[in-house]
């Protein structure tokens, strides 16, 4: 399992449409091969910020299954133009300890 996670900057004043949009456009994530779950958080200390975790079973799920197929272009369409700037996303994997 693999976690992505991306810090969300969503334009001022558009953070209630965004949360309606974000989701309607889970439908499309929750669909996809490979995915396990995902979480949504608001920030409290700054407006406007989110913090996104989705799990996949590979880091290829995301990469290549989502990211190359015709649902991503349907989730970019609904959520891409709310991010300023555009989000950085990163990989992780659990440290056993």
């Amino acid at each position: 399992m693999i976690l992505e996670a991306v810090m969300l900057q969503v334009k001022e004043g558009m953070e209630a449409e965004y949360e309606k949009a974000f989701c309607e456009a889970s439908k499309i994530i929750s669909s996809m091969k490979g995915y396990i779950s995902h979480d949504l958080q608001r920030c409290i200390e700054e407006e406007g910020k989110y913090l996104l975790l989705v799990q996949w079973e590979s880091l290829e799920d995301h990469t290549v299954g989502f990211r190359q197929s015709n649902e991503y272009q349907e989730w970019k369409k609904q959520l891409h133009h709310f991010y300023d700037p555009f989000p950085i996303v990163e990989h992780f994997e659990r440290v056993d300890i």
